[in-house]
């Protein structure tokens, strides 16, 4: 359920592709004004998750899943029905915003449930389906476009959102810590399913007290620490001030901005060399998604097993469903170790792609290169993803949110410059720029590696403080309350 729901932000990215030049055809403006409603998509591709991310770590998954489809539904309806650029351009602004959330919601998931040691393949899984996005959606972006216009590219989202929310908001579980605790406190309130629901229903009309009951009292304590606010987004960027997540942060948006730089430029390429339609700019995608696909759960096994593999070498013991010790344990450099061999391949695509488009080779060498490009890109993204959730096991959605916020302001910025780019410096010389500066920030890998193991075992000191100072504070007033009761 998780990696449907995770579908539908990459889908919404990815299916509007082919669509580009036919919107710029229907809306009189240019490929290069269009391309402002990926910049704005993706703007707000950033900002939506650091209030959705607060929101699921306070009120649970469930409430944060709900509220983003509701509003992703109303805005694909919005932008099927609408007739103006600055409507499209706002409608994808809140489309995104309610989309954007279910991969954060998703990192959100895995940690609920999964430790360090399986980490990786849980992440695998649970990113299987933003990857299977970027394979068929622009065959889909394409055959709408070409056949039945590009409304119907909204219409089906709407169908599909539709289609999807129904068993999800009846069947999916509650996995917050705070609301759920390992998952022996049931849900209250919009955190249970219709399942939970009936479960519960059973059980009072048994004469003995149910387990549900039994746990009323622990329901009760947890409400005063469950206390529903206005989620704040500031949360996500407290989160930049630990040195080893920004550093973190800002290297995974550069990668990022290398895989954007492709995927933006490569309708406009492809039609100014190869003279393509929108359907045949969408079949070009395919390789790439196929990487995409293809890389998590390969990922997922290589981060598992060269935790297991490190663990082992410095005589840590894993058991199975139990957190790891990772005081002492080397995690920076068992997920960076996975990281870099996927960075330097993607960086020595990106230095051929240019020049194989510079060149005007034949078709199969740039599609050759965008499946390597896919493949690369998103390993590395998924072994960063692991890494970021390792770093914050306790407010994973908050984590992922700040990802989210970095790499797509950062990514906004070059889908919106990288077409001025290709026509300012040529094919070849753009993404050798590109290239280089992948190459010139690499050495953060090292950086983090080599430092961050000690910022990490200073946040864990300084959080440990933090505990104790707010137990000393909750036994203090249990104290005065009893006082008060004696007298």
């Amino acid at each position: 359920m998780v990696a449907l729901a995770s579908f539908f932000s990459p889908l919404s990215a990815n299916i509007y592709f082919p669509a580009l030049n036919t919107l710029a055809a229907d809306f009189g403006t240019s490929e290069s004004v269009m391309n402002l409603t990926l910049t704005t998509y993706m703007i707000f591709q950033g900002l939506a998750p650091t209030i959705f991310g607060d929101l699921a770590d306070m009120a649970g998954r469930r409430p944060a899943y709900i509220i983003g489809f509701a509003i992703y539904i109303g805005a694909c309806i919005g932008i099927a029905c609408c007739n103006s650029f600055p409507a499209l351009l706002i409608l994808r602004m809140v489309q995104s915003s309610g989309s954007s959330s279910t991969i954060a919601l998703g990192s959100g998931v895995v940690a609920d449930i999964a430790t360090s040691a399986e980490r990786g393949v849980w992440m695998g899984w649970a990113t299987s389906g933003p990857m299977v996005a970027p394979a068929i959606a622009p065959v889909l972006g394409g055959i709408f476009a070409q056949f039945l216009g590009w409304r119907w590219i909204f219409w089906f989202l709407v169908i599909c959102a539709g289609t999807f929310i129904v068993p999800f908001v009846l069947t999916f579980p509650e996995t917050g810590r705070n609301v759920v605790g390992n998952g022996s406190i049931p849900p209250q309130g919009w955190n249970m399913s219709l399942i939970n629901y009936i479960q519960l229903r059973r059980q009072r009309t048994l004469s003995h007290p149910s387990p549900l009951e039994r746990t009323s009292s622990t329901q009760t304590s947890l409400k005063p620490h469950r206390r529903l606010r206005i989620p704040n987004p500031l949360h996500a960027l407290t989160v930049l001030l630990e040195k080893d997540v920004s550093l973190l942060l800002f290297y995974n948006s550069i990668i990022y901005c290398a895989f954007y730089d492709i995927m933006a430029s490569a309708p406009s390429l492809l039609a100014e060399i190869y003279h393509f339609n929108a359907l045949q700019i969408g079949l070009c995608f395919l390789p790439m998604g196929t990487g995409c696909l293809l890389a998590p759960v390969l990922t997922g096994k290589l981060l598992d097993h060269n935790f297991h593999r490190l663990a082992h070498r410095h005589k840590i013991p894993i058991r199975a469903g139990k957190p790891t010790d990772l005081q002492n344990y080397p995690l920076e450099k068992s997920r960076i170790q996975i990281v870099a061999p996927f960075v330097l391949l993607l960086d020595l695509v990106l230095l051929s792609y240019g020049w194989v488009l510079h060149f005007e080779t034949p078709l199969a060498a740039p599609l050759v290169l965008m499946f390597l490009a896919g493949f690369a890109s998103t390993a590395a993204f998924n072994a960063m993803s692991v890494l970021l959730v390792d770093l914050h096991p306790l407010a994973p959605a908050t984590a992922t949110a700040a990802n989210n916020l970095v790499r797509c302001l950062m990514g906004a910025g070059a889908t919106g410059v990288v077409i001025y780019m290709v026509e300012a410096m040529g094919r070849g010389l753009c993404f050798t720029f590109v290239a280089g500066v992948v190459g010139v920030f690499s050495p953060i890998l090292w950086v983090l590696e080599r430092w961050a193991p000690g910022w990490r075992e200073e946040r864990r000191r300084r959080v440990e403080v933090e505990v104790e100072k707010a137990r000393g504070l909750v036994r203090g007033g249990g104290e005065s309350v009893d006082r008060e009761r004696k007298i």
